[in-house]
């Protein structure tokens, strides 16, 4: 078992170990971690704990590793001492020469500068920030190479080839997929590659039936209208139910897809991914369908076992890198004919097509060969060829991004579940799903989605706070997002109330926060590989000073909202922000944590 780490890569001002700026990448790593000082790196190598000595410091286990002068807890947890400095000795320069400059700022320009001083980010299940280094490579590839359409055989066409074939390879090799028994198909978004799934089924001669669970995205939902019968599973229950009992026609052969998402964008919780070779095992002709979108923005996929792996994995590469804004969707080339039987083409899915006198036309060989219709954003796979490079420098794996979020996570729920007004009534509702725990990321993803209270129990317009959050430099997201299933269960909405909502006058993206005593839509922060403690900290701090201090009665300055002439970039312009803080310094994988962020 690997030993699961926490690498503290901190910055110290010379004079003394108290803290300039600091960076923490929590990280699920087999023997190391480095931490940095202003003059020095301090490696901390991770250790069994039964290789170390142990201690008890106030009735509770330590472990002392004898290699380094540093401090773990039972759970692997590396110590402060009492003025929150890491009990580290070890230095190695070479590794902080290797990143730094003499002054302490970053050699290469990795992380996003261009962000907003007061920009506090946290809506990485829409889209997770990119790199700067990232937009670097890509404009200096583009203005160094001529890349052609590739549908032909010109040396710009066949750079383009080339390039686009490597990526796919990669991409699949970035989640443990053997291309033998895999293909993958470059598509808009995560959305499009929902639609073709849905386009093979649908021209299947006897059609299909569908089943989909209830935090299923809109694009999920939408696949029903083609399917000759639907049923929605109201809960894992269901599920689990469905999946043991024994199918009344086992001589079937009419299809059936099944599709649920890895996560739900909705509160992050996380659904079990084994139910896609328990479907294969016990459900003649039933295929799965997952989606991944909001799950690979923090989340691990392996599909190296493919007799385990779902049949069709949708995905948006942006959520995964923040750029370039493009799609996949993972074919099991075993099920592979069930796509490829469509009945429309296009450019580049055909050998020949006859129009003059016959409607005869022949298909090309190949999963992604059939399914990429004309031309593709070719520009946008060489953007991700340099995304998938920068991604593995920066995090080295998505385990140790999930660790990264999945911490901050549980610190943002933590501290959100403990706000209380002065009369002691929680300031938060937060929708966490009784089967998931912010303690293990396997149930529970890098999302909390909740709503305010007043302190006599009443609503506050989930608008009514986005607004205030903009104006304190907050990132976030209000309203349905495209999770009605999720949405209306978590807010107790029956099928009759949102009709008589809809008749009232709600629509998607309004502000009629509160209609018959309920909520008609949540708020949602979200975290990623760049977000910091700090962020946390910040939208904690908002939470606080706006709302609890106010007694949830905390004003919403009206003020100009624009877009600056040379960038385009959103600014508002606040007038007045009650204890707004201004970030300075580094952008970082957690960036100035003490000892109390740890556990707040």
């Amino acid at each position: 078992m690997p030993v699961i780490g926490i690498c503290f890569m901190l910055l110290f001002k010379s004079a003394g170990w108290q803290c300039r700026q600091s960076i923490i990448a929590i990280a699920l790593t087999e023997r190391r971690c480095a931490a940095i000082g202003s003059s020095s790196v301090a490696v901390v190598h991770l250790f069994e704990p039964a290789s170390g000595s142990t201690v008890t410091t106030n009735g509770h286990k330590e472990f002392k590793d004898p290699e380094v002068d540093q401090v773990q807890d039972e759970y692997g947890n590396f110590l402060f001492s009492d003025d929150g400095t890491p009990k580290i000795i070890k230095e190695d320069q070479d590794y902080y020469d290797e990143l730094y400059n003499h002054d302490g700022t970053r050699k290469d320009d990795t992380w996003p500068w261009w962000l907003p001083d007061d920009a506090t980010y946290l809506d990485h299940a829409g889209c997770t920030l990119y790199p700067t280094s990232l937009m670097h490579r890509f404009t200096q590839d583009m203005t160094s190479n001529l890349f052609g359409n590739p549908h032909s055989a010109s040396p710009s066409s066949m750079l383009s080839s080339i390039r686009v074939e490597d990526v796919r390879d990669r991409v699949l090799r970035f989640f443990n997929a053997d291309p033998e028994h895999f293909d993958l198909v470059f598509v808009a978004n995560a959305t499009a590659g929902i639609k073709m799934v849905m386009d093979g089924f649908r021209d299947l001669p006897t059609g299909y039936w569908y089943g989909y669970h209830r935090d299923a995205h809109n694009s999920l939902v939408g696949v029903r209208e083609h399917a000759n019968s639907a049923r929605c599973f109201a809960n894992d229950d269901e599920v689990e139910k469905w999946i043991a009992e024994e199918d009344e026609d086992t001589t079937s052969t009419s299809a059936r897809l099944f599709a649920y998402p890895a996560q739900s964008n909705m509160n992050g919780r996380r659904s079990p991914l084994r139910w896609c070779s328990e479907i294969r095992r016990s459900k003649p002709c039933t295929y799965t369908l997952l989606d991944a979108a909001a799950f690979l923005t923090t989340g691990c996929l392996d599909l190296s076992n493919h007799e385990e792996a779902p049949d069709f994995i949708c995905m948006s590469f942006y959520k995964i890198f923040g750029y370039p804004d493009l799609g996949g969707l993972i074919v099991r080339k075993a099920s592979g004919d069930m796509l490829t039987r469509r009945k429309y083409f296009a450019g580049g899915t055909v050998e020949m097509v006859l129009t003059v006198g016959s409607t005869w036309h022949i298909k090309r060989d190949g999963v992604h060969e059939t399914l990429e219709d004309g031309t593709l954003p070719f520009h946008n796979i060489v953007a991700l060829g340099h995304a998938l490079d920068v991604y593995t420098e920066l995090y080295t794996s998505p385990r140790n991004v999930s660790a990264h979020a999945s911490a901050l996570a549980k610190s943002a729920y933590d501290r959100l579940s403990s706000l209380r007004y002065s009369n002691g009534a929680p300031v938060c509702e937060i929708h966490k799903d009784s089967l998931a725990s912010y303690d293990d990321s396997t149930t529970q993803g890098p999302t909390v989605a909740f709503n305010v209270r007043r302190p006599d129990g009443s609503w506050l317009g989930k608008s009514v706070v986005e607004h205030a959050a903009i104006q304190h430099g907050i990132h976030m997201r209000s309203g349905g997002v495209c999770n009605p299933g999720g949405t209306a269960t978590v807010l107790q909405l029956s099928p009759q109330e949102m009709h008589h909502n809809y008749d009232a006058g709600q629509r998607c993206g309004d502000t009629n926060d509160v209609m018959g005593g309920k909520p008609t839509g949540i708020l949602r922060i979200s975290l990623g590989a760049m977000s910091s403690m700090e962020d946390v900290d910040r939208f904690v701090k908002f939470m606080k000073e706006w709302c609890v201090k106010q007694d949830g009665a905390g004003e919403v300055p009206t003020v100009p909202v624009h877009l600056t002439p040379k960038t385009g970039f959103l600014k508002v312009k606040i007038m007045h922000v009650s204890g707004a803080e201004k970030s300075k310094g580094f952008r970082y994988m957690l960036k100035n944590i003490t000892s109390r962020s740890l556990v707040a």
